[in-house]
């Protein structure tokens, strides 16, 4: 028996890369696995997913619009009858100073990658609380931790994160649900991609292990956090950062 057996699990975000990882591992551990996304984009996971051996559906969700959150959970319990796990993982930059930066793209960060895990937290509760079981993982960022200059919206959307997930904790702990952060440190994605050499050099002196992570670094601590090994471990926050931050 694998780490995730037949856990009903739904990743946002679930169409590249932290997402992607995340979504292929729980499979892996034996998850029956919901990639959700906007406008089918995790088509190809769910696809090499199943090609693998695995269990996975697509959901088609935009994590800022409640209705459509509602309704992707109604279908997930209607079809397996429950949800065991949630990955918060849906989410985007909007980078700028902030002495340059649009109110419109101050409101999309936060709109995104904080009301967005607040709309998909609630939205898998009941289930779980009916069930007396759960995992709720969220995945924020270590810049939500020790901030980084012209990323005032990200920053302040991660960092409440944390507090959310610690907050939720207390509240539903007695109901054998557990809520957990993972914060990544600089990880190749399409999100670093356009970074410069001389900006990647930058970032690799601040991390003691010398290395930019992947996203299998991060889906294998979201695994962890979504298995019974961690069955002891609520309100925590997992730094997956090479030591950039301790």
């Amino acid at each position: 028996m694998t780490a995730m057996t037949s856990r009903v699990t739904i990743v946002t975000g679930a169409s590249r890369g932290i997402g992607r990882a995340i979504a292929t591992r729980a499979a892996v551990d034996g998850a029956t696995v919901v990639a959700a996304a906007r406008d089918r984009n995790a088509t190809d996971v769910v696809k090499e997913i199943k090609m693998a051996g695995g269990t996975a559906h697509l959901a088609t969700v935009d994590v800022t619009d409640a209705e459509s959150v509602v309704q992707m959970v109604n279908n997930v319990v209607k079809e397996f009858g429950r949800i065991d796990v949630l990955v918060n993982n849906a989410g985007i930059t909007r980078d700028q100073l902030l002495m340059r930066m649009k109110k419109e793209d101050w409101d999309a960060v936060l709109q995104t990658n904080l009301t967005g895990a607040f709309i998909c937290s609630q939205a898998v509760l009941r289930s779980m609380v009916r069930q007396r079981f759960g995992r709720i993982i969220t995945v924020s960022s270590v810049v939500g931790q020790m901030g980084n200059a012209g990323q005032v919206n990200y920053a302040a959307s991660k960092a409440g994160l944390i507090g959310f997930s610690k907050s939720l904790a207390r509240e539903v702990a007695s109901r054998n649900i557990t809520v957990n952060v993972v914060t990544p440190g600089i990880i190749e994605t399409d999100m670093t991609q356009n970074i410069t050499a001389s900006d990647r050099e930058e970032w690799l002196s601040k991390v003691p292990l010398g290395r930019l992570g992947v996203p299998d670094d991060v889906a294998a601590a979201v695994c962890f956090l979504a298995s019974d090994a961690a069955a002891y471990v609520t309100g925590q926050v997992l730094g997956v950062n090479g030591g950039m931050y301790m």
